[in-house]
């Protein structure tokens, strides 16, 4: 199970690789607007979509639900409801993502559509963003809105695996650090920008527009969906279809399940690096994910964040994230990913356990942390990528991705699980900062145990 990219660094047009890495640019605002944010965190989980009665109980805004208190109100037990059903919602998502993604990406490397497969999620996903300008103020829009996010978070993850895996065929031996970092890093930059655009236009009042019923939310789906569109077209021009693997199998969708199977005991038995690698990092990707997750939350809740605090903190998140991963590219291209996982991996540690433990001190302790987390989040994820495909044979870099989303979505399950765990055994929503570092400290000891320094093959 070895092969070699054969392609040079000369061989690769700069314009190639910019457009390719311009893709992480173009659908961030779904994860940093839609996802994390802005819009379910702001909107769809808020008491927009409440029972008008049962919303008018924090007509003043003197409720915290993070308080025994208030927690038992009709009102905060409203908004837990609403997030718990968001959250089945996504797990029926990401089961979707189990079932297929990894099937996927086998027909992907034996067809050699990679990048078909990219153009028409991210056309969908563009689509679905714009749907989401249909989801009303109304809790009888609530489903309509969980499902369209659901929707589009399944769709950016199929599209991610076959981008993922064309990083093997922009990159080089020595380049490919440095080429995954630049992707990441202008996924930051975008965000960034993004945020800064809803702050800016939050702050102007929405120019005087009336913003009743949701519209200025609806809007930014919109404008996240133009943006997506807008700037994907460099991917969709510049960067060349993959060649088909002509030793890869050509068979039928429901078929490649038997393929898959025989690759993953194939795997198993002749790269073994590989399949631990996966188990290793779905784990602490599953933190990394937990991290972004529960930030906003942990920022609102337990800091005081308002709306507009809570932007500005993702701003300053997406910024530091963004200057660090590219950054550490290079650091990847000289000692090599699995070093800068680990590392990032203990910073993200001692930067979680500083804010638990300082917390009494207030919104400074959270802003100190919070950058110092964003700084090493970054690099681990563009990292992990790297060694993926360090590890990967080129034939099936495709089908290696595939199971790569897939494992993350096994152990997707982690995170949440322990996040409520503590909660629930402590009663304060900032003990779940403890749950999602355990999930950090498995993964950075199976890391550390697991997975030596790797040889491109």
């Amino acid at each position: 199970m070895s092969e070699t990219n054969t392609v040079t660094e000369a061989t690769i047009p700069a314009r190639t690789v910019r457009s390719w890495a311009f893709w992480d640019w173009a659908t961030q605002p779904f994860n940093s607007v839609i996802l994390t944010f802005v819009w379910v965190s702001l909107y769809l989980v808020s008491d927009s979509f409440l029972a008008p009665e049962v919303a008018a109980q924090n007509a003043d805004g003197n409720l915290t639900c993070s308080q025994t208190a208030d927690a038992a109100t009709a009102y905060c037990t409203g908004l837990a409801d609403l997030s718990a059903t968001y959250g089945w919602i996504t797990f029926a998502a990401g089961l979707v993502v189990l079932v297929i993604a990894p099937v996927l990406g086998q027909q992907a490397d034996a067809r050699g559509n990679k990048k078909r497969w990219v153009v028409g999620c991210t056309a969908v996903l563009a689509l679905i963003q714009f749907v989401m300008f249909f989801v009303q103020a109304d809790p009888r829009y609530f489903w309509f809105g969980a499902i369209a996010v659901a929707v589009g978070s399944v769709v950016n993850e199929i599209a991610g695996v076959s981008y993922n895996a064309m990083l093997f065929d922009v990159s080089t031996k020595k380049t490919v650090g440095r080429v995954s970092g630049l992707g990441w890093g202008l996924g930051y930059i975008g965000g960034i920008i993004a945020l800064l655009v809803v702050v800016i236009i939050t702050e102007l009042e929405w120019f005087g527009m009336d913003t009743s019923n949701g519209m200025a939310y609806r809007l930014i789906a919109v404008g996240a969906a133009v943006w997506t569109v807008v700037f994907s077209i460099p991917f969709f021009l510049w960067v060349p279809e993959t060649a088909a693997r002509d030793e890869r199998p050509r068979v039928g969708f429901f078929k490649s399940y038997a393929v898959l199977a025989h690759d993953l005991r194939g795997l198993f038995r002749n790269n073994r690096q590989t399949f631990w690698y996966l188990i290793a990092s779905a784990i602490y990707r599953d933190g990394l994910a937990g991290i972004f997750a529960f930030g906003g939350i942990l920022a609102a809740v337990s800091f005081g964040f308002s709306a507009t605090e809570v932007m500005i903190f993702g701003v300053a998140l997406n910024l530091v994230a963004g200057i660090a991963t590219i950054a550490a590219g290079r650091l990847d291209d000289r000692f090599g990913p699995r070093a800068i996982i680990i590392w990032s991996l203990v910073i993200l540690i001692a930067s979680a356990l500083f804010i638990f433990i300082f917390r009494e001190e207030g919104k400074a302790i959270f802003w100190i942390g919070g950058l110092v987390l964003s700084a090493a989040v970054g690099p681990a994820q563009a990292a992990s990528r790297s060694l993926l495909t360090h590890l990967t044979p080129g034939h099936m870099q495709g089908e290696v991705f595939g199971m790569y989303a897939t494992t993350g979505r096994v152990m997707s399950f982690l995170s949440p699980w322990l996040w409520s765990s503590f909660i629930l055994w402590f009663g304060a929503t900032h003990y779940g900062i403890l749950g999602i570092t355990i999930v950090l400290i498995v993964g950075l000891v199976l890391m550390a145990s697991l997975v030596k320094k790797p040889a491109r093959v």
